[in-house]
């Protein structure tokens, strides 16, 4: 089904799930992109390693980038309004992750709706939760 306006969307529509590249140069190169390319953690699994860490690591906004993704691929009309989330664990890069999201809000006359988003590993952890509110033609 193309969901094209705020009509076409219904409450506990499941989306995704969308699986994104997680390989430690794309990770490499957004913490590159920031400021953060000099950190280990981003870059090298060896001494992220050495640090504690369980590997590099898929830099927080990468993963906030991988939530908006899901949105734009399952509903390109979708405008953002707003993005929040939480990281209950790290995203390592390399390994495997699924980005899904559910419909539990939608107000027909503001043309919005609320989405709960999830990134879960190839083990099914859930990493990343978060909300997402967006707006849809009428």
């Amino acid at each position: 089904m193309s969901i094209q306006s705020i009509t076409d969307i219904e409450f506990g529509m499941e989306l995704g799930p969308y699986l994104p590249d997680t390989a430690l140069p794309n990770s490499a190169a957004v913490a590159d992109a920031v400021g953060w390319g000099n950190a280990a953690r981003f870059t090298n699994h060896e001494r992220s390693r050495k640090e504690g860490l369980p590997g590099a690591l898929v830099p927080g906004i990468l993963g906030m980038g991988f939530l908006c993704a899901l949105i734009h691929r399952e509903i390109p009309a979708a405008r953002i309004q707003k993005v929040d989330c939480v990281f209950r664990a790290p995203l390592i890069a390399d390994q495997p992750c699924a980005v899904t999201a559910i419909v539990t809000d939608i107000d027909t006359t503001a043309g919005t709706a609320e989405l709960d988003l999830l990134i879960r590993n190839e083990t099914n952890e859930t990493r990343v939760v978060g909300t997402a509110t967006i707006r849809m033609p009428k």
